[in-house]
């Protein structure tokens, strides 16, 4: 079921800090570092858990969005339309081999935030779009701890990209020391895992983050 009307009222246009879980089952370590970030002004967390515990994905993400709402940011699952869709979610992130955004979009309705890797390949951004995604992510900009083997986008990418009209993500390996550079590329948006969760204080990077743009 599509819960728009539960969404927080937030410009149709994302922009800013989008942070992204690290798959963990430690929900006492995790909950208070996406509250941390939220606090440090991420504007749209993505809840990322490859687990096969359906019961936990949808604890940590019923907990993750009431975080989300309190903060007033947009909240994403990954890959699991269905779980957005029982809970309410805002939207859905999805990769090549997840489920087809057009199906996602007629599950979760015209309202929905629904985003595409698109990996190094504007091609792939072009057809994401033209499906019906909200926005577009590509990356890695840098080596990822959290995912090593991720394809590398260089940073002049972005240079080359046709008019989109949708917002466009950078993720992979960015951190508060090399968040300018991303920034100076044009995207709208800066998706960090290991920059925000492995800080030591993550609410910190994630304003460290913002204020580099």
């Amino acid at each position: 079921m599509n819960n728009a009307t539960q969404r927080p009222t937030r410009p149709v246009w994302l922009d800013g800090l989008y942070a992204v879980t690290p798959d963990t089952s430690d929900s006492a370590w995790l909950l208070p570092r996406v509250a941390a970030v939220l606090a440090g002004g991420a504007s749209l967390v993505q809840y990322r858990n490859k687990s096969h515990d359906a019961a936990l994905r949808r604890e940590q993400a019923t907990a993750i969005q009431a975080l989300c709402r309190r903060h007033g940011a947009w909240f994403l699952v990954n890959d699991d339309v269905g779980l957005a869709e029982e809970i309410g979610a805002d939207g859905v992130h999805l990769g090549q081999s997840d489920t087809s955004i057009c199906t996602a979009r007629q599950r979760l309705g015209p309202n929905a935030i629904i985003g595409a890797t698109c990996h190094d390949q504007p091609a792939l951004a072009v057809q994401a779009v033209g499906n019906g995604a909200s926005y577009v992510a590509f990356g890695a900009l840098f080596p990822s701890r959290s995912k090593p083997e991720a394809i590398s986008a260089p940073l002049s990418l972005f240079a080359a990209l046709p008019p989109l009209e949708v917002p466009c993500v950078a993720i992979g390996g960015i951190t508060p020391a090399n968040a300018a550079l991303a920034w100076q590329t044009g995207v709208d948006m800066l998706a960090v895992i290991g920059g925000l969760f492995d800080a030591p204080a993550p609410d910190a990077a994630a304003r460290a983050i913002l204020a580099s743009r």
